[in-house]
């Protein structure tokens, strides 16, 4: 084969590297957006495209051993291309057909639409590299596997940082896979030969580049639609944001879930009035993602300064724009992280009113936490009071809210001597280090402060038998939530599976069942890989979830994260294979190098904890990376370098991390917290280097 035809498919895997790994980042941001941005929704995403990338791996061999030509390489790509663009309008009209406008879903039926919605293009990518590589050891015998793996971590990288600093600030989703996909189609037209031979392909890549940008059409009209119109659609680098108009009323919507509407005065009345009604005197509070007209009733106490805390500037924007939020008196906009806010400024306040949705992904978790509520504390002036909700009940208080209630109250009472729970649609939590008051409509009648809800239906439901009900029903056993142990994402994972009557049991046990019997079958080399995949991927998700502890946003910087950890795999794969005539030691001496590097991570986490860096964990990531990358040239030395051994270690390497992405996220984090769980990757690699020493 000449040099110019194999640098033709070189640069084919290189484009198909840069539009998987956009479509993936965009299939992420999707799906965190459709399911109300679950964090275990980033790790089922991962999960499924590993696992069907692996089950890809294995097509190529078997249909490579009958044939492996240029022109069906060109129809995979124009093929990937093209769906890379499709799946995900198809993806958003799919959600509504198959469940209930608007409802909550539960696991399996999450883990199944996931599954379903990415396999076709998964499938296709996967089979993509392996296939790559047979087509070149077609035409040149021998062709180096690893300049393959390095060709595609090339494509992946470029992919990443395409998205990361380009065209997630740019442009829309679908129009950054058409960008992303044009290298593809490109590449694929001109991997067949010139001449009138090639007429067929550069009129299939035409209808290709047509078919995808006519899909941008579908860009505002796949998005999920609730009842009203579509008054404004923006992808901020915090989430989507779009806002609907049903008759006079308008509802802002973040990532599917509504959080702002305009006619909403009871839950503002609840918010402000029952902590506010305790102080005899406001001169500054402290609001953090208030409801709307909460504004105009913390205006009734006449405080000289009101903080609003918001990380999104683009939702305060389109508050004011639509009416949701009206200016008052002494308001001051504040676009930071609320937590980073109260950790930098010196300010206290006489009352910090939070209006955060349940505490069931990270990023809302970490308000919920004794560092959160210690900081706090401190910026509460002496008869200070902070309050915020969880979801409410009717007659009956179900065993997991029990259980989440009881563990918020527990960690909150650390730092406040008196709490008061008032039930209802939500449970309203009042804290505070001196007396609090049930009274409230007889303290606001004394203050000549006139409301609508709360004077009127207050005492039909702070009966005094729910008081003590909900008081009687804590849990003094229940677990202190915390930044690294998040004790309530245990809570609220199994909540997930009671509200829907299922178990998670059913999906470890199969899980479980299933790896026994790969690893059982695995070779010595596939193991080291199956093992540093696992121990990748869970690395990977630790960064996610320790970044949406620390800092409290994802959605922008997840495409960075998983850049970073896909750019050490290249440089690693380059030495690996300067080194490969002894394997045995490459892969003694990393095994033993990421071990540690997973101990100096935990001794950080326990030591450092918020003080870690962003480029701290960035550069955390790429290390491992270096290390993963390092391992597959001499693994694939182990394997004897044919086509099977490739096959064999590009899948092994896949369903290692898929297994890795799953079971920290879901099994590993929520029952041993995020500390604990970097020891258990650690433990996994040892039994990696053990088995290798012993070679």
């Amino acid at each position: 084969m000449s040099r110019r035809s194999e640098r033709q498919i070189i640069r084919l895997i290189v484009a198909t590297g840069i539009a998987s790994v956009v479509a993936q980042l965009l299939l992420i941001r999707e799906f965190l957006a459709m399911f109300r941005g679950n964090e275990y929704v980033i790790a089922l995403i991962l999960f499924n495209w590993l696992v069907l990338g692996g089950v890809g791996t294995r097509l190529a061999r078997w249909v490579a051993a009958r044939t492996a030509s240029r022109a069906t390489l060109s129809w995979i790509s124009l093929g990937l291309a093209l769906l890379g663009v499709l799946q995900i309008p198809a993806i958003r009209q799919l959600r509504d057909l198959v469940f209930t406008h608007g409802s909550s879903v539960g696991f399996y039926p999450t883990f199944l639409f996931v599954l379903a919605g990415m396999a076709p293009y998964c499938l296709l990518v996967g089979f993509a590299l392996p296939y790559s590589l047979f087509v070149l050891r077609g035409e040149t015998p021998g062709f180096s596997g690893v300049k393959v793996y390095m060709a595609d971590n090339l494509g992946d990288v470029c992919g990443g940082a395409l998205f990361s600093f380009l065209l997630v600030w740019l442009v829309t989703p679908l129009q950054a896979l058409l960008l992303a996909g044009l290298p593809l189609v490109v590449c694929g037209v001109l991997l067949y030969p010139t001449g009138r031979k090639r007429w067929p392909w550069l009129v299939a890549g035409g209808l290709v580049l047509i078919t995808m940008s006519g899909a941008l059409a579908l860009e505002k009209a796949s998005l999920l639609r609730p009842a009203g119109e579509l008054a404004h659609y923006q992808e901020s680098r915090y989430g989507r944001l779009e806002v609907y108009r049903d008759r006079e009323q308008y509802t802002l919507f973040r990532d599917g879930v509504p959080v702002f509407s305009d006619q909403n005065r009871s839950r503002a009345e609840e918010a402000v009035h029952y902590p506010m009604a305790q102080l005899d005197v406001v001169h500054r509070v402290l609001l953090i993602a208030p409801e709307s007209g909460m504004l105009q009733e913390v205006a009734k106490y006449h405080p000289e300064q009101v903080d609003y805390v918001e990380l999104d500037p683009a939702i305060t924007t389109l508050q004011l724009r639509y009416g949701m939020v009206r200016e008052i008196p002494g308001l001051n906009l504040i676009h930071q992280d609320a937590r980073a806010w109260l950790s930098a400024t010196d300010q206290t306040y006489d009352a910090i009113i939070m209006n955060l949705p349940e505490p069931a992904t990270f990023q809302v978790n970490r308000f919920f936490t004794t560092g959160f509520f210690a900081t706090v504390r401190q910026h509460l002036t002496p008869g200070g009071i902070f309050s915020f909700s969880l979801e409410g009940y009717d007659n009956y208080l179900g065993e997991a809210q029990r259980r989440k209630v009881s563990s918020v109250y527990n960690t909150a009472s650390r730092y406040f001597s008196d709490l008061l729970l008032l039930p209802g649609g939500s449970i309203y939590f009042l804290c505070r280090n001196r007396p609090l008051s049930a009274k409230i409509p007889a303290r606001l009648a004394a203050r000549g402060i006139a409301t609508w809800y709360v004077g009127n239906y207050y005492d039909g439901e702070m009966t005094r038998e729910r008081l003590a009900y909900l008081r009687g029903e804590l849990e003094p056993a229940a677990p202190v939530n915390t930044d690294l142990k998040p004790q309530l994402m245990r809570l609220l994972f199994l909540q997930w599976f009671d509200k829907f009557q299922t178990s998670p049991l059913w999906f470890y046990g199969l899980l479980g069942s299933l790896l026994v019997v790969y690893l059982w079958r695995a070779r010595r080399e596939e193991y080291v890989l199956f093992s540093t995949g696992f121990m990748v991927m869970g690395s990977e998700i630790l960064v996610i979830f320790a970044f949406q502890v620390y800092y409290g946003y994802i959605y922008t910087q997840i495409g960075l994260i998983v850049t970073v950890f896909l750019a050490g795999l290249l440089p690693g794969a380059w030495w690996g294979e300067r080194l490969v005539s002894r394997p045995v030691r490459v892969m003694v001496w990393t095994d033993l190098s990421l071990v540690l590097l997973l101990g100096l991570f935990w001794l950080l986490l326990v030591r450092v904890g918020e003080g870690m860096t962003v480029e701290f964990l960035l550069f955390f990531g790429f290390l491992v990376s270096f290390g993963c990358g390092m391992q597959f040239a001499p693994a694939l030395r182990m394997g004897g370098s044919d086509n099977p051994a490739a096959t064999r270690v590009f899948s092994a390497d896949l369903l290692g991390a898929a297994a890795g992405a799953l079971l920290t996220s879901v099994v590993l984090i929520p029952f041993l917290g995020i500390a604990l769980t970097t020891l258990a990757l650690a433990l996994v690699k040892t039994t990696s280097l053990i088995m290798v020493s012993r070679a």
